[in-house]
């Protein structure tokens, strides 16, 4: 268990930075943090699936079908708290959109790696 969090680590810190990144570029040429929020999130969402089902969950003999139908509920479930979570920290507090981006993301984290080891790529 403890390589397979350590695994979700790395993935996970993967397709964070780049859901961040994507988002501060978008930013950076004018679209709204919102906005950019859902791309980061697509854009982060392929990364995040094929290293948890290939490299994290170890989930190849497991049909294709099912994990990334499971996964996409999970992702988009976790997507939703999290824009929630971001609009929330943009509009009643000061903090600057990378830094409250970060808080999101890595609250978010959590719930999307029991979800994913708990059903998305649970072996029967």
């Amino acid at each position: 268990m403890m390589h397979q969090l350590l695994r979700f680590g790395i993935v996970g810190t993967g397709a964070m930075f780049l859901h961040w990144l994507v988002v501060i570029i978008l930013v950076h040429l004018s679209m709204a943090p919102l906005v950019a929020n859902v791309i980061g999130f697509i854009c982060a969402f392929q990364l995040s699936y094929w290293g948890h089902r290939q490299w994290t969950f170890n989930a190849g003999a497991l049909s294709h079908r099912q994990t990334l139908l499971r996964f996409v509920t999970v992702s988009c479930s976790s997507f939703m708290i999290n824009e929630t979570m971001y609009f929330v920290l943009l509009r009643y507090t000061a903090l600057d959109y990378r830094l409250a981006l970060v808080i999101v993301l890595l609250t978010v984290a959590a719930l999307t790696y029991l979800l994913s080891r708990q059903w998305a790529f649970r072996h029967p």
